[in-house]
């Protein structure tokens, strides 16, 4: 299993498939093919369907920089590995010196056909799979975050650290924003607004949930503006985590050393996940990303809190399990509607899937890696229009209101 660095990267929005991934993508064109003076990419599936929305047009055109580069769009071709996928072709004075077809898999990776390995990866853990690395924990007596560390090294802390600055950092910078999000569905920011309300008394809703949601609309509309943020594990997911630990840093003010060891376990949980299954919304819908993010989120609230590694498996898995079959519909194949408000209530679930675990986990029927095989073959049974394409769901039939 890789680093869990695949998990956490820095980088602007608003889609880590869809802008992030096509970035790295031409960057890598660039290097292999540094004699072309003109490129032409063709996109499929997802990208070619919500790459608009999503700005992947303007990832491409900005990475190329002054280099002529011509996008097609193939809607129709289906007969293609992964959903995301893009053909590039580099050419020098009307000669063609190469062409790659390059799969972005979610979470700004990518992986070029042909080729084994991308950019330096490597296995980085002895397993892959829960169950065995906590079999390890136990057998060697390790929590889950020194079991990071043992196989990641120190140095891993201080990339911890870079993504906690910038997860505060979005999320200051999205409570003082205020406006209408770029992408015609005038969505109005609204995390000052929660936050402001989680100031006053209130009867039906507890006051601490209108901070928890305020912080992830924080960092979820910072996203969808394109500004910085950390994939957690991806753009459209990015408001989940941040939104947990930044409460317990403001609410409870744990130790810096204690948020870096709960991304390190949460990290643990995602790359367990994008190894076994996915976290591309375009290949497993929603769940893949608000899920997972929610399973991360539980796992870091259960580090914070000092549950035991059973409990924290418990958490992770119910935090997947009632997400299952979540679709991906993005309204106009932008990051806003549902993508926004489904990290709030995702973060709101993290609490809910960790309080049940401290009590639940000694019966527990699902394993964690129960779960994620349901999920990922969940996810490639639902239908194409609920995988990213906003062919279905709400984006097939929300109706803009022009009043």
């Amino acid at each position: 299993m890789n680093s869990i660095k695949e998990i956490y990267k820095i980088g602007r929005g608003p889609s880590s498939s869809h802008t992030m991934g096509p970035e790295r993508a031409c960057l890598y064109m660039l290097e292999k093919y540094r004699a072309a003076n003109c490129f032409e990419v063709t996109l499929y599936g997802s990208l070619a369907k919500t790459g608009y929305g999503h700005r992947t047009d303007y990832a491409i055109t900005q990475t190329f920089g002054e280099l002529p580069c011509r996008i097609t769009r193939d809607s129709v071709t289906r007969d293609i590995a992964h959903p995301n996928t893009m053909d590039i072709s580099a050419i020098r004075d009307g000669v063609l010196l190469g062409r790659e077809r390059i799969y972005s898999v979610g979470g700004g990776d990518i992986r070029v056909e042909g080729e084994k390995e991308r950019q330096g990866e490597r296995e980085i853990y002895p397993h892959s799979h829960f169950t065995d690395i906590a079999d390890y924990c136990s057998e060697n007596g390790l929590s889950l975050a020194q079991y990071v560390y043992r196989f990641e090294g120190e140095e891993i802390k201080k990339h911890l650290a870079d993504v906690w600055t910038q997860m505060k950092l979005t999320v200051r910078a999205g409570l003082a924003a205020e406006g209408v999000l770029p992408g015609g569905l005038n969505v109005k920011r609204r995390a000052k607004q929660l936050a402001k309300a989680g100031q006053r008394e209130r009867n039906l809703v507890k006051k601490e949930n209108f901070y928890i949601c305020a912080y992830a609309y924080a960092a979820c509309e910072e996203n969808a503006n394109g500004e910085r943020m950390v994939t957690a594990p991806t753009c459209g997911a990015s408001g989940v985590l941040p939104a947990v630990l930044y409460y317990e840093k403001q609410q409870f003010g744990v130790e810096k050393k204690e948020i870096i060891d709960a991304l390190a376990v949460a990290g643990l949980f995602g790359q367990v996940i994008k190894t076994n299954a996915s976290v591309s919304g375009a290949e497993a819908g929603c769940q893949a990303e608000v899920g997972s993010a929610c399973s991360m989120a539980a796992a870091a609230l259960s580090a914070l809190h000092g549950l035991t590694v059973s409990q924290t498996e418990c958490a992770a898995e119910v935090a997947m399990e009632h997400f299952l079959g979540l679709t991906c519909d993005p309204v106009g194949g932008l990051v806003q509607i549902p993508c926004i408000e489904r990290n709030a209530v995702a973060a709101l679930r993290a609490y809910n899937a960790a309080s049940l675990s401290e009590v639940v986990y000694d019966n527990r029927k699902v394993s964690f890696d129960l779960v994620i095989d349901t999920m990922y073959a969940t996810g490639r049974d639902l239908s194409a229009c609920y995988r990213e394409t906003a062919d279905g769901g709400l984006a097939k039939l929300y109706v803009k209101n022009f009043d």
